[in-house]
């Protein structure tokens, strides 16, 4: 999560405090029956045990709330073989989408990637294809023939379709990536990152989980050739559905993994491995250890109230204190105390206090934890006082000398 609030003054941390225990949520619904200016609660993120890799480059990430849950070289630039096909993927199934496109529609075989090398689907010059057809036969087959295809039906030419492709890229943040053509064959100019293509893989998964269930398929029949799907991970009943294999031998194994266990979905991309089976058993290790080791909490919902802030010379005397999103962490499993939740305000809010106007800041922070500031918001509207409710409260405030 992303969050960029600015930063109370420091006479907001010296309210009231109350210390809560237990779990994150058990925590947040507690904090409703407290009008205070500071919360500070313990749960857990703590650091998990310590994970390396043989991989060249990889990433871990947690797709509910976006943590990094392992990297090594993440923005070292590096050959991305056939797992570019899954940018290719994703301009097919925008192109879908926009209704540009459908799954019936076919497209003609040229010569070009008719004679294509590497791996194949195996396409007959001359013919037409399903566009359906060749969606399979790029990820479950990775067919470059069948990219090539795909790249001329949809852009005129590859080389038109990789400038699409690079385009598309940088607009969903790939700042670091460029690509040449729509199979990842070698070119010292195409090129991405392991951080680049997990934000590639999370956004193909957001966008278009209609067509996620391709990734998952296990072999697919072409011309009376069958092949099987590339993805080891598929065959070992670990909840993985995704993505795409690749390998050059300047890049060595590579591969973009995805799966989802108990609510939570991994992201993993490893590039740089010496075989196929160290491909295989590095992938699976880091995200068993990705699962294992932590867990993702809610600790509050859109609109829930965290507390009740007091109001100065307001119609009511508080105001609900809330979010306008899902607060949703990722912590590790080990640790289960030393989490701060805090809720920072100036002082009492002053009336009229429009419903949304922020009145105050949820910090999150702990140990090896990344500190996070949301800003809280008013969760209902609160009506100045009338005149004489507000001469009353002057003369409260003098006969009680300002207690």
């Amino acid at each position: 999560m992303d969050f960029s609030p600015s930063t109370p003054t420091d006479q907001a941390f010296s309210g009231q405090a109350r210390h809560f225990l237990g779990s994150a949520v058990d925590a947040a619904r507690r904090l409703a029956a407290i009008a205070v200016l500071t919360l500070v609660g313990t749960i857990l993120p703590a650091q998990a045990a310590t994970i390396d890799t043989i991989a060249r480059e990889a990433i871990l990430i947690d797709t509910s709330t976006g943590t990094v849950l392992f990297e090594k070289n993440a923005d070292e630039r590096t050959p991305t073989s056939s797992m570019s096909k899954v940018m290719t993927m994703y301009m097919v199934f925008d192109r879908i989408r926009s209704g540009r496109l459908s799954l019936d529609d076919t497209l003609p075989v040229s010569e070009n990637a008719w004679r294509m090398q590497g791996s194949k689907m195996w396409v007959e010059l001359g013919n037409s294809i399903r566009v359906e057809d060749l969606i399979r036969g790029v990820i479950i087959q990775s067919g470059n023939d069948a990219c090539i295809v795909l790249a001329e039906g949809l852009s005129g030419s590859e080389p038109a379709f990789a400038a699409d492709m690079t385009r598309k890229a940088h607009e969903m943040g790939m700042t670091a990536s460029n690509f040449m053509n729509a199979s990842g064959w070698p070119d010292p100019d195409h090129y991405s990152t392991a951080r680049d293509l997990a934000t590639l893989a999370q956004r193909l998964i957001k966008d278009f989980p209609e067509f996620l269930h391709y990734y998952s398929e296990k072999e697919f029949t072409y011309h009376g050739i069958k092949q099987g799907n590339r993805n080891p991970l598929l065959y070992r009943n670990m909840g993985v559905d995704g993505l795409k294999t690749g390998h050059t031998e300047s890049a060595g194994y590579g591969l973009i993994a995805t799966g989802e266990r108990d609510g939570r979905r991994l992201v993993l991309v490893v590039n740089g491995l010496p075989n196929m089976q160290a491909r295989a058993d590095e992938s699976a290790r880091l995200l068993e250890w990705g699962w294992r080791e932590f867990t993702s909490v809610a600790l509050f919902k859109a609109g829930e109230m965290i507390d009740t802030l007091p109001v100065w010379l307001g119609a009511a005397e508080t105001v609900p204190a809330v979010l306008d999103q899902e607060l949703k962490i990722t912590l590790t499993r080990a640790q289960q105390r030393n989490l701060k939740v805090t809720l920072l305000s100036d002082g009492p809010v002053a009336a009229p206090v429009p419903k949304g106007t922020r009145i105050g800041t949820l910090r999150i922070e702990a140990p090896d934890f990344t500190t996070q500031e949301i800003p809280v918001l008013a969760g209902a509207d609160v009506e100045r006082m009338g005149f004489f409710g507000r001469l009353l409260a002057a003369a409260r405030q003098v006969v009680g000398g300002g207690s």
